[in-house]
């Protein structure tokens, strides 16, 4: 009689080791891995129920101060009390783009403000002033008007080197045609065209007309400008006109490449 095949006594030898153990079923695995999925989900919810209480119910990131920079004429107390900001409410919970539109309300000096979280307990607050280019005077006080046209504050004393604005268009076609806000903003446009030594020495911008700008000098001098347009130019044809007449007094750069010059 012949003997068992190869492949049969391998199959008898795996039948006789009862000790090994059975490989994994397709359903074990599936158990397996449903078990570590489970553990993650319990694991990230935990965490993210850890970071919610960490921030909105501890005490640990709570508003406790409030740190002001960039302010010059306003003082850092009046700019957080008209913040506002809320001391002791959970940091993440402010609300920094209220806090900036409450500022900008009450303060109108301010141009811009940033309103960042400081982390673990801080609100930082940087503060962008106007700044005056111009100066209408109202009776004993002076409206400060800001490079964009802006009357933002009316303070008791001028401040240094800053011109007067008179404006005394009267009832010409410009007033009716721009209206005064535009006038404005012409002298404005003028006054920033100025070089800083000329600057410096205006102490007068005068609008009668759209086309009708002049400017009152130290020492009695006066320009002619004219309008508010190709102001870069006049600025660099002023300035040689300057230099080559300094004992001048009359100055004409309304028509920049036919200018004119009088008075020593």
């Amino acid at each position: 009689m012949a003997g068992p095949t190869t492949a049969q006594r391998g199959a008898g030898q795996q039948e006789d080791t009862p000790d090994r153990p059975p490989r994994p079923g397709a359903e074990g695995r599936r158990m397996s891995r449903r078990t570590l999925l489970i553990v993650i989900a319990a694991a990230v919810l935990l965490l993210g129920s850890g970071a919610v209480w960490a921030l909105y119910g501890s005490s640990w990131l709570r508003t406790e101060q409030v740190r002001i920079t960039g302010v010059d004429v306003l003082s850092p107390a009046e700019v957080e009390s008209a913040a506002a900001v809320p001391m002791g409410s959970p940091l993440v919970s402010v609300d920094t783009g209220v806090i900036a539109d409450r500022l900008r309300q009450k303060l109108p000096r301010i141009d811009s403000v940033d309103v960042v979280r400081s982390w673990p307990h801080g609100i930082g607050l940087k503060v962008t002033e106007r700044k005056p280019v111009l100066l209408v005077k109202k009776g004993a006080k002076f409206i400060e008007v800001d490079a964009k046209g802006v009357r933002f504050a009316t303070v008791d004393k001028a401040p240094g080197r800053v011109p007067l604005l008179e404006l005394t268009p009267g009832q010409s076609a410009s007033l009716r045609r721009f209206g005064s806000d535009r006038l404005v903003r012409e002298a404005v446009r003028v006054a920033g065209d100025l070089p800083g030594g000329i600057a410096g020495d205006t102490e007068v911008v005068r609008v009668t007309s759209y086309d009708s700008i002049s400017l009152e000098l130290t020492r009695d001098r006066e320009v002619i400008w004219g309008s508010g347009e190709e102001g870069a130019v006049k600025a660099k044809v002023l300035t040689a006109l300057m230099k080559a007449a300094p004992k001048a007094g009359h100055f004409d750069v309304s028509a920049p490449t036919a200018p004119a010059v009088s008075g020593s």
